[in-house]
């Protein structure tokens, strides 16, 4: 497992410079491919320090991939007020995304996790700077199939095998005959991945090795 070159805070301001947000930036030097990871809902306690965002980014460090995860408007240190609005969501997103890739020069992965993982797709979408996907809990009624069908790089989309926002028999059917897209189901796990620490971090690295493992990270 490689070292993460350490945890920076930053602060990625909107364009129209009303909100900036609190972001926490990993490197992993000149070249790292990076990740930029979305937390889930901010009116239901989602931010850059909930279990599933820390196992995302443990992931990333340990294939030396640099990341980027942020708090939504309102959250912690960001400033504004706590939205749920997918647009306001998105433009949060575009802007951490564009502050990642000022900072990192390799290849970009947009992940998130639940309402995060929704905001990452929609952003991607038609980013030519985003060369992968990594969704967890995504909740197939905040996504669009076509987009995710479309996406002409490698995705990961995690779920659990008990969870009612994002059922593995919806994900199946939309990823079913891809030889983009991977599914991977955690047998017991439910929409928070309380019963199985670890397991969200372990199906994420080793899609990152396969597909975006940094040549500086040791085996």
């Amino acid at each position: 497992m490689s070292a993460s070159r350490g945890a920076r805070r930053i602060e990625i301001p909107l364009a129209d410079g009303a909100v900036v947000l609190e972001g926490r930036f990993c490197d992993e030097g000149e070249g790292a491919p990076a990740a930029l990871i979305a937390a889930p809902h901010p009116l239901y306690g989602g931010s850059l320090d909930v279990p599933v965002v820390l196992e995302l980014a443990h992931a990333c460090a340990a294939v030396g991939c640099a990341t980027l995860c942020f708090n939504w408007r309102g959250v912690g240190a960001s400033s504004g007020a706590p939205s749920g609005e997918a647009d306001l969501a998105d433009a949060d997103y575009r802007a951490a995304l564009d502050r990642l890739a000022e900072s990192a020069s390799g290849p970009l992965v947009a992940a998130g996790y639940s309402f995060g993982a929704a905001a990452a797709l929609r952003c991607s979408a038609e980013d030519s700077r985003v060369h992968g996907l990594l969704l967890v809990a995504p909740p197939p009624a905040l996504l669009d199939a076509a987009l995710l069908r479309n996406f002409e790089g490698p995705a990961l989309l995690i779920t659990g095998s008990e969870d009612a926002l994002a059922p593995a028999t919806t994900l199946e059917e939309w990823t079913a005959g891809s030889t983009q897209v991977e599914l991977r189901v955690l047998a017991g796990a439910d929409h928070f991945f309380a019963t199985t620490p670890g397991a969200v971090a372990e199906a994420a690295r080793a899609w990152l090795q396969a597909h975006f493992r940094s040549s500086s990270a040791s085996a």
